[in-house]
């Protein structure tokens, strides 16, 4: 009786397919999600079941099969975000489900909010604006990208054997207003995720259109101007939405030095629609950016009042980088039970950096500026193949796919630099041409309540360099082949309690610099498990909590800012993490999130064994407030512990506690008018801080201590946009 099969199509009140819709069958309890073109097939109906079709953030639908032979095509009207609405069991992945919601009710409106989004992150800036942002998750000093994997649209933000660091990951080109939803994950434990996935995962998805066109400008303190435009080309055309996204910036920032910050960002995205069938989009970006910079300024120099905390000791540091991309993306329906997709990229990016650290520690004439700089193309391609089916009555979703990133990096050079005009000593110049291979398979068994979930994953990755310097011409190369193994299991207690065990081992390659030169492991494994809970307790709330430990095999690091490779021992974390949601009403939404590590090196000895700028205890959190009569706003605060700078834990890197606000108000015109303030209460926090050896021009002895980058004092700036 219930052997037939129900098909459809879900789409928005601008006819476009909608994913992730929860389609169940009340009558057989047989349920399915639909994919990316919109499309679902959910077994077990027969005419006359009750079906209903659920996502948050629309209107719900209920409905009563007639005809089970005729696809149905069913619409979803767009509403305010209710998490009473959310049901964990109905959702792909619920704790993902929640950033959807933290993302309408607080909307991205900076570079730097765009990775804050994603629960425990936490970044600092210490070059002027223009640098990659510096990232802490899970116990990980991240550096600039080495043990998170970043992806926008398939495409990859890490950078390999880049002249500043290893993954270094710079999202300066992503206009915040085109984001549509922020996926992500804490551990290894996913097999498409390859190369700098150890502690945790985050993908950026675009928007495929936008309703209203949009004009808005932001001035502030600092000489600091914003304006974004977006304009949908097509209008309300059908199956199709082509828009293009403007963005310019310029600060000075808080600094006695301006940092002469400019940025400019164009963005441009097609998308063809096929209902039921597929989906076609091409995307097209262009980014560029100059700053200077006051750099790191050592303790010593602010306690005796020769500078003040926004001072400098050289203030010749800055910069200049654009990086150009575009990407083919194609999903296609194969069948009532598959799916394909794949996008094809390529990239152009350069990249050129001045800094002084150690001001003159080595060189007590000229000073210690250094240069890096180099040219990179970066071209890849990303393939998934999706299929339904059964073994006997167990259900079983499987996904493979099969990919490569190929990146080709000119003069990848290490200089000391005088004034920035000045090559004093080439220290590394070389080319670098590195490729990355990789096939996965992964499979969802449902038993039940339970879902059992086993992946694999194999890479291989090729290194050459040839090194410049170097009297005699000679390529330096290397192969290496790694096997991940993932495994995580799921167990819904009832429709709104969910545990998880998720177990994994992952990496992060090292640079090709170092890989050639050396017969130690060039893909140093990590080790993790999550065991947690995903609760709803009353309508209004969303608890979820989690247990995990990683540890980290020994890795040779290459240290772009000397040109030397340092030895890293093995490292273990583990820790806690716990978020909560709560929406008061359907205006009011409260949410914090908290992470408490601890963090050592196994190899060395009991208080020596701490790991530098490992943070200990994050929380972050605010109120919002959305569509209260026209009014949306809130405040928001983030902590982070004091913690070790060095390995003994003598010097300590100063914690701190700052809160933002905004406020905006929507006429009925279309036209929105506000203002926000960072560091509300106008507190002296240090947004990075190192343990760094140093010595001043007048100082006969170095010192070691802590060199800061100051945080934003109070700053408010006043916006204005208009919809048409």
């Amino acid at each position: 009786m219930y052997s037939q099969s129900l098909k459809g199509n879900v789409l928005n009140e601008r006819n476009q397919p909608l994913e992730g819709v929860y389609v169940y069958n009340a009558s057989s309890g047989s349920h399915a999600h639909t994919n990316t073109s919109g499309y679902f097939i959910i077994d077990k109906t027969k005419r006359g079941d009750s079906i209903r079709i659920g996502l948050l953030g629309y209107t719900p639908k209920h409905l009563i099969v007639e005809d089970i032979s005729t696809a149905l095509k069913i619409t979803l009207e767009e509403k305010i975000f209710q998490l009473e609405e959310l049901v964990i069991e109905e959702s792909l992945n619920a704790l993902n489900t929640i950033s959807r919601l933290d993302l309408n009710v607080t909307p991205v409106n900076s570079s730097q909010d765009v990775l804050r989004k994603v629960p425990g992150l936490f970044i600092g800036q210490h070059a002027g604006g223009g640098k990659a942002e510096q990232i802490f998750l899970r116990g990980f000093d991240v550096d600039h990208g080495t043990d998170v994997t970043i992806d926008v649209d398939g495409m990859p933000v890490n950078m390999v054997s880049h002249a500043h660091g290893q993954g270094y990951s710079d999202l300066h080109f992503v206009i915040p207003e085109t984001i549509k939803a922020i996926d992500f994950g804490k551990g290894a434990y996913y097999a498409d995720k390859g190369d700098f996935n150890t502690a945790g995962y985050v993908d950026f998805n675009t928007k495929d259109f936008i309703n209203d066109n949009t004009i808005s400008l932001s001035v502030g303190q600092f000489n600091t101007l914003r304006t974004v435009g977006m304009f949908n080309l097509l209008g309300k055309t059908k199956n199709q939405s082509a828009y293009v996204a403007v963005e310019h910036l310029e600060s000075d920032g808080p600094f006695e030095s301006p940092q002469n910050f400019s940025r400019l960002n164009l963005f441009g995205k097609y998308v063809k629609f096929v209902p039921g069938d597929g989906k076609f989009s091409l995307t097209a970006s262009h980014f560029t950016s100059r700053w200077d910079a006051s750099g790191q300024i050592p303790q010593r120099e602010v306690d005796n009042g020769n500078i003040s905390r926004f001072g400098a000791i050289d203030d010749t540091e800055g910069g200049d980088t654009q990086r150009t991309n575009v990407n083919v993306a194609f999903d296609k329906v194969i069948s009532d039970r598959a799916t394909f997709s794949s996008n094809v990229f390529y990239s152009h990016y350069d990249f050129k950096l001045f800094s002084n650290f150690t001001f003159f520690l080595e060189d007590p004439v000229n000073g210690d500026q250094i240069m890096q700089q180099e040219q990179r193309d970066i071209f890849g391609v990303n393939t998934k193949w999706h299929y339904e089916t059964n073994l006997g009555d167990t259900p079983v979703d499987i996904s493979t796919g099969i990919g490569f990133r190929y990146d080709v990096i000119d003069d990848v050079e290490l200089s000391r630099t005088l004034n920035r005009q000045t090559t004093l000593e080439n220290i590394q110049l070389g080319d670098i041409n590195q490729t990355n291979g990789y096939s996965f398979a992964n499979a969802a068994f449902e038993f039940g309540d339970f879902k059992l979930v086993p992946g694999l994953r194999l890479d291989y990755f090729k290194f050459l360099y040839q090194d410049q310097l170097q009297e005699t011409y000679e390529r330096q190369s290397k192969t290496q082949t790694i096997l991940s193994p993932k495994l995580n299991l799921f167990y819904d207690l009832d429709y709104n309690i969910q545990l998880f065990v998720k177990s994994g081992l992952g990496f992060h390659s090292n640079d090709a610099r170092v890989v050639v030169n050396s017969e130690n492991k060039t893909l140093p494994r990590s080790y993790g498990v999550d065991v947690g809970t995903l609760w709803k307790p009353s309508s209004k709330m969303v608890i979820n909590t989690a247990l995990w430990y990683l540890f980290l095999e020994q890795e040779f690091v290459y240290v772009g800012d000397a040109g030397i490779v340092e030895p890293s021992g093995k490292t273990e974390r583990y820790g806690i993490d716990l978020g909560l949601r709560y929406q008061f009403t359907d205006w009011l939404f409260a949410d914090t999130d908290a992470t408490l590590t601890k963090a050592r090196s196994i190899d060395d000895p009991e208080g020596e064994d701490y790991i530098p700028l490992a943070p200990d205890l994050t929380i972050a959190g605010g109120l919002s407030v959305t569509n209260l009569n026209g009014f949306s706003g809130g405040i928001r605060y983030r902590y982070l512990d004091d913690r070790p700078a060095n390995e003994d834990n003598s010097i300590v890197a100063e914690g701190y506690t700052v809160f933002d606000f905004n406020m905006n108000y929507e006429f009925k015109n279309n036209m929105t008018i506000g203002f926000a303030i960072e560091n509300l209460f106008d507190v002296d926090w240090n947004e990075t801080q190192f343990a760094t050896e140093s010595r001043l021009q007048n100082e006969a002895n170095s010192v070691e201590e802590i060199h800061f980058t100051p945080g934003t004092p109070f700053f408010i700036k006043g916006n204005v946009s208009y919809r048409f």
